[in-house]
């Protein structure tokens, strides 16, 4: 069954580069992500992982943790990482499971609809769409999910603009425009009337009846 907004994201306990992890023990309070990718020693998921290492400190001011999936062996990720660290100049210090059952990819609607994972002579094609994302919030539901095709990498700016977005919205009757950079204006829920959204969020910019903006709060 497929993952959908407000689930809640799939427990499991798996080995990692980091030890054994039961990921909602491991997310603690805050937020996590997990992005998944079709193999170790690849050229694009070489980039997407360092990518992920130069944003750490990013993603640790907004509390939110970053795990990575491969249905590789840790022994594998702990080799593939000096690769990812060099290309990055950065230290690549988040886990990455151990997915060699598939269990983590299948409980997470990560594979393909068509996949084949042979023990032997395993090439990325195999699993080809296993590159996907979810961006959970300390409730453990699913917030944000994204898929990509093997040949396309991962935009991470997009990924962490999005967090901010999800953040920014959390509990609070807003929602955030097309293009919302964090500072930009907000869209008022129209669960609010004008005179109640303007004692929250003071003046509005009113385009339609619909369509009211206010100052991020």
């Amino acid at each position: 069954m497929a993952i959908r907004i407000n689930d809640i994201a799939p427990d499991f306990t798996a080995e990692s580069t980091a030890g054994p992890i039961r990921f909602h023990d491991w997310m603690g309070d805050g937020y996590a992500i997990i992005f998944s990718h079709p193999r170790d020693f690849t050229p694009v998921c070489t980039t997407e992982f360092s990518a992920v290492a130069q944003l750490a400190g990013e993603f640790a001011k907004r509390n939110t943790k970053v795990i990575g999936v491969s249905v590789d062996t840790v022994d594998e990720h702990a080799k593939w990482k000096k690769d990812i660290e060099a290309v990055a100049a950065s230290p690549a210090d988040f886990p990455i499971i151990d997915d060699t059952s598939l269990a983590v990819s299948k409980a997470y609607d990560m594979l393909p609809a068509e996949y084949y994972a042979p023990t032997e002579g395993r090439t990325p094609a195999h699993t080809a769409t296993v590159r996907t994302v979810y961006l959970v919030g300390p409730d453990r539901k699913v917030r944000l999910t994204l898929s990509y095709p093997m040949s396309v990498g991962r935009n991470f700016a997009e990924i962490l603009r999005a967090l901010d977005a999800v953040q920014a919205t959390d509990g609070v009757p807003i929602a955030t425009p097309a293009n919302w950079m964090p500072g930009q204006d907000v869209i008022v829920a129209l669960s609010l009337n004008d005179e109640q959204a303007r004692e929250r969020f003071g003046d509005l910019d009113i385009k339609l009846p619909y369509l009211r903006f206010a100052r991020q709060p």
